[in-house]
């Protein structure tokens, strides 16, 4: 459960990956909620979705969520609610990632009904609350990650997540949420681009054309809390051989190739 408004621990809006998030800063420090009429106001000029309460009378068109934003643009939103208001956030930021996610997630409903899931509908649903991109340039941080080597991966190549050759994003909106809590051990489901720049556009494509996310066993788990300086514990060679969030490979399991 996130802190409620009035307990949540300010200092970790500075640390990552909130901190990562400041321009919404002034929104999530305020004593109070910023309203729908806030967060629309924060759209690009000309931008077709909107905001809307999600309550009784909004619930009783009967329409899937997913179906709503694509009908009427309209995106459900409980105010007060700190997972929506993150949702909200990731819209803004990431609006072609998500519009990539409604169309596969209505083509899936298409076909499964709206009751049923697929495989792809798990998978969309996994990165849409828990993604992240992650950015690399060197391949053998690649070859570390393939073998759950933690310690290599995070301690090894430390100087690489701090001069950016590394680079993680949080897109998922419940990890945002999760990072509320001071401390708090997270783990993301990543989709890998190799070098470059433009890996928020290059994931969005990938996810439209259905290249990706056909599977949640796709999603790659990363221990995000071992990044240099996303926990306080980062500093010590021993966390990265005790903390829980280290899980050894499976056997038997395999990750795809990243996003070129």
């Amino acid at each position: 459960m996130a802190p409620t408004r009035e307990a949540l621990d300010r200092s970790v809006l500075a640390a990552p990956p909130l901190s990562s998030w400041s321009c919404f800063a002034p929104l999530m420090r305020a004593e109070a909620w910023p309203s729908i009429d806030e967060l629309n106001a924060l759209w690009p000029e000309g931008a077709r979705h909107r905001f809307v309460v999600q309550d009784k009378a909004l619930l009783a068109d009967g329409l899937h969520y997913e179906e709503r934003i694509v009908r009427h643009g309209a995106i459900a939103t409980r105010p007060a609610n700190w997972h929506d208001l993150f949702n909200a956030f990731v819209w803004l930021r990431y609006g072609g990632i998500k519009q990539a996610l409604n169309a596969r997630q209505m083509a899936e409903i298409a076909i499964m009904g709206p009751r049923e899931r697929s495989r792809p509908q798990y998978a969309l649903t996994h990165f849409d609350e828990a993604g992240i991109i992650v950015t690399l340039t060197d391949g053998r941080m690649l070859d570390a990650w393939d073998a759950h080597d933690w310690h290599r991966l995070f301690w090894t190549y430390r100087d690489a997540w701090r001069d950016g050759a590394a680079r993680v994003d949080v897109f998922g909106h419940a990890l945002l949420e999760h990072a509320l809590t001071p401390g708090k051990l997270l783990v993301g489901k990543a989709l890998v681009v190799m070098g470059g720049s433009a890996a928020a556009d290059r994931c969005a494509e990938a996810i439209a054309s259905g290249a990706v996310l056909l599977d949640p066993l796709e999603l790659r788990p990363l221990p995000v809390s071992g990044v240099p300086g996303w926990h306080a514990d980062t500093g010590s060679e021993a966390f990265y051989a005790h903390a829980p969030c280290f899980q050894p490979l499976r056997a038997g399991r395999v990750y795809p190739e990243p996003l070129a």
